[in-house]
C-alpha cells in the first residue's frame, strides 16, 4: 500500500537535504502502522530530498521512493543494543558549553544540532564531550513542537537521537552524514521537560564509523535509544 509524505524544509540537516534522523523517523512511524513491531532500522540510500512528495511503499521493508523512482531509504524491523549510560542534568549541560559545533559546523541549519537554528524553529540539541568517544547535553522540547495531545510526536526523538552520535567523532574535521539508524521510542517528550541526551563512539572502519544513543527523561527513565552508522563525506556534495 503507498502513500505519500514530504521533508518540509524545516526539518534539513544539509541546507539541501532532510535530516537523517528526522527522517528515518518519519518512514519508521510508517514501517510501524504497518503492522511491524519492536526496533527499526532504516538505511538512507540518497539525501532525502526537501519539500518534495515522497511515496511510501509498505510491506516486509518500506520504502521511500522519490519521484523517479529512486530509492531514498527503506525501513526493516531489527534488534537494538542496550542503553548508553546515563549522565546527571549538570554533566549534560556542562558538557554542551563545549560543543565543538559552536566553533565550526559542516551544517550549520541542521534541525537537531545546528547552532544558527532558533528557540522553537530546531531542537537546539549541542551534544559536547563527556570523555573520550562520548558526548552530552539536554534537550527541552519547544511547546510549539506538541501535537494535540501535548506530546511530541516520536520522529522528534529521533531527530533528538541522531546528531549526539555523530559528534562522538571529529566532525569538524571528518564530516559526515547519518548513513543507517536503528532505534526504538518508549515513551513521547513533554513540551518544558529537560531530557538528557547521550552518545557513545562504538567503532571507526575507514569511512564508516559506529555509534549509539539514548534520551532520557527527567526521571532518569530511557524513553528513547539507536545505533547509527555515519558515513565520512565532503560537505559541498550537500550544500
Amino acid at each position: 500500500m503507498a502513500s505519500e509524505i514530504r521533508i518540509e524544509r524545516r526539518f534539513r540537516g544539509p541546507s539541501a537535504s532532510g535530516n537523517g534522523g528526522w527522517t528515518a523517523g518519519r518512514l519508521a512511524e510508517r514501517h510501524l502502522a504497518a503492522g511491524a513491531n519492536g526496533p527499526v532500522q532504516v538505511t538512507l540510500r540518497q539525501p532525502p530530498p526537501l519539500d518534495t512528495p515522497l511515496t511510501i511503499d509498505s510491506g516486509d521493508h518500506t520504502r521511500l521512493l522519490a519521484p523517479d523512482g529512486g530509492l531514498v531509504a527503506e525501513a526493516v524491523s531489527a534488534t537494538l543494543d542496550g542503553a548508553v549510560d546515563p549522565v546527571a542534568v549538570d554533566t549534560a549541560r556542562s558538557a554542551e558549553q563545549e560543543y565543538a559545533g559552536f566553533r565550526s559546523h559542516p551544517f550549520p541549519e541542521c534541525f537537531t544540532c545546528g547552532p544558527e537554528r532558533a528557540e522553537g524553529d530546531g531542537l537546539r540539541i549541542f551534544p559536547g564531550p563527556d570523555g573520550p568517544g562520548r558526548t552530552a547535553c539536554t534537550w527541552t522540547p519547544h511547546p510549539s513542537m506538541a501535537g494535540p495531545d501535548s506530546r511530541l510526536d516520536p520522529a522528534y526523538v529521533w531527530a533528538a537521537l541522531d546528531c549526539p552520535g555523530g559528534w562522538t567523532d571529529d566532525l569538524e574535521g571528518r564530516p559526515m552524514v547519518l548513513g543507517r539508524m536503528t532505534a526504538q521510542i518508549d515513551a513521547r517528550p513533554i513540551p518544558g521537560e529537560t531530557h538528557v541526551v547521550v552518545g557513545r563512539q562504538v567503532s571507526v572502519d575507514g569511512r564508516k564509523t559506529h555509534t549509539a544513543s539514548t534520551v532520557y527523561d527527567s526521571g532518569g527513565h530511557a524513553i528513547g535509544r539507536a545505533t547509527h552508522v555515519w558515513i565520512a563525506i565532503d560537505p559541498a556534495a550537500f550544500s
